[in-house]
């Protein structure tokens, strides 16, 4: 029997996915708990309706993405901290301090966790960073540190 997952099953498959199973374990388990459904003209419009939308909702974030991408490709974000005479900071320049000021010099809100450093920031100059907008988009800037 073909049935229409209304969750995901262990054994079988994830949510909104058609497999087919034995007749007994679809009308004794899955049916009754509210598991799956019977894969008919219905159920299978609707499990088609759904993975179209899931299809367009993932291609308008990889646009978006992109875009996003194309607008922080090769920007430069300038900070300012304290330091001593040797060029070093007094502590480090974190993900958190570049996302706001990368999201503050784009007018986006960047997720500090999506900022990649090369390195740890301890010392004045320009380093390369990138942001890992979205799988398999990343867009790469510079972070230029100066003396407050």
């Amino acid at each position: 029997m073909k049935v229409l997952l209304l969750q995901d099953v262990k054994t079988i498959g994830k949510k909104d996915e058609i497999h087919e199973v034995s007749d007994g374990y679809a009308r004794n388990f899955l049916l009754p708990r509210k598991m799956a459904v019977a894969a008919d003209a219905g159920a299978l419009n609707v499990a088609k309706t759904k993975s179209d939308a899931k299809a367009h909702h993932a291609a308008e974030a990889l646009a978006a993405a992109q875009a996003l991408a194309e607008k922080i490709k090769d920007q430069t974000v300038e900070l300012k901290a304290k330091g001593g005479a040797a060029g070093k900071l007094y502590g480090k320049i974190t993900s958190k301090d570049v996302a706001a000021a990368l999201s503050q010099k784009i007018g986006t809100e960047i997720d500090k966790r999506k900022v990649e450093l090369s390195r740890d920031i301890k010392d004045f100059g320009t380093t390369e960073c990138t942001v890992r907008l979205h799988p398999g988009v990343v867009a790469p800037f510079k972070v230029k540190v100066e003396e407050l």
